[in-house]
């Protein structure tokens, strides 16, 4: 699944640490979504997209090129 996460925590200029921080799990899980090697649960995509005030649309893409 395609995401914008690394885009969106460049911008807030947060470290993967920072951003796993805030949303309560490892740095591991946040690298792993943001390469696509993991997709978030349900619960997490939403805390994600209320931090970053965008909706789970806005931030996921699950379309195949």
């Amino acid at each position: 699944m395609k995401n914008r996460l690394r885009v969106l925590r460049a911008e807030h200029e947060w470290s993967q640490a920072d951003l796993a921080e805030r949303l309560g799990v490892s740095r591991q899980a946040v690298n792993a979504i943001e390469t696509g090697k993991h997709d978030p649960s349900l619960p997490l995509a939403f805390r994600i997209a209320r931090l970053f005030g965008q909706s789970i649309e806005q931030i996921f893409d699950d379309l195949a090129d």
